[in-house]
């Protein structure tokens, strides 16, 4: 059997040039190894900075990435991308061009006899009702046309803009984990095995008595993703030893 990896909150665009360079490097070389040695693919979100899928038109810097993507399409990876909360105006490329599953709630996944709970992590602090309301403006067909109508050299920096504003103001609050905790407790009572959450941008693997909460941290300082072999889940840092 081979290993199933998951990942989230790259945030390709949001730093300056070095960063971004080192980011992409460090994440191609992690899609050749999943090429190499996996059977599927989890992104739990984020892997953009922000995501607007014009018709004819990809921004400057996704290339590299999307072409990794592609060639693990064609080695037969299952690929699967649960969209977070800067995915929030994605349309047909993922699934028509690239051949991603793309799941816009959160999913149910049963791998090797074990049930994995994954869930990009946006909305589960019970203080965020105004951003559910606004996710759901957001993903309104009519306000994504509309917002398409916009040439692109305006409608992608607005875009950035906006999306590095929301991420600078979560960046400055006090790390919190508890609603996400009672989710994941909620999920092992049903039966799950596994709740794997993105969106904190903090690693944690925790046990709770042979069932795990997991949040797979980002690839912005900390660069981990996690990988089931079938019998065991680890949480591991590329180029590093693991956590």
């Amino acid at each position: 059997m081979g290993k199933t990896f998951f990942f989230s909150d790259v945030h390709l665009g949001a730093g300056d040039a070095v960063a971004e360079k080192n980011k992409q490097k460090k994440l191609l070389s992690f899609l050749d190894y999943v090429a190499e040695n996996g059977e599927r693919l989890f992104i739990l979100g984020d892997l953009f900075e922000f995501w607007f899928e014009y018709r004819t038109v990809i921004p400057r810097g996704y290339t590299p990435i999307l072409s990794a993507l592609e060639r693990l399409r064609e080695r037969g990876i299952d690929l699967h991308y649960v969209a977070g909360n800067h995915d929030l105006w994605i349309r047909d490329f993922w699934t028509g061009e690239m051949g991603i599953r793309v799941h816009f709630e959160p999913i149910e996944y049963t791998i090797a006899g074990k049930r994995f709970f994954l869930h990009h992590g946006d909305g589960v602090f019970k203080k965020d009702r105004g951003y559910r309301l606004l996710k759901r403006v957001f993903r309104n067909r009519a306000n994504i046309f509309l917002y398409s109508l916009l040439h692109p050299d305006i409608g992608i920096p607005l875009a950035k803009w906006a999306a590095n504003l929301s991420r600078n103001h979560q960046k400055d609050e006090p790390f919190y984990d508890d609603d996400y905790r009672e989710l994941a407790a909620k999920k092992f009572s049903e039966g799950f095995d596994y709740a794997i959450f993105g969106h904190l941008h903090h690693p944690l693997l925790t046990d709770f008595g042979n069932k795990f909460y997991v949040n797979l941290g980002d690839w912005m300082g900390h660069f981990t993703y996690g990988v089931f072999d079938g019998e065991k889940f680890q949480l591991l840092r590329w180029d590093s030893d693991g956590l």
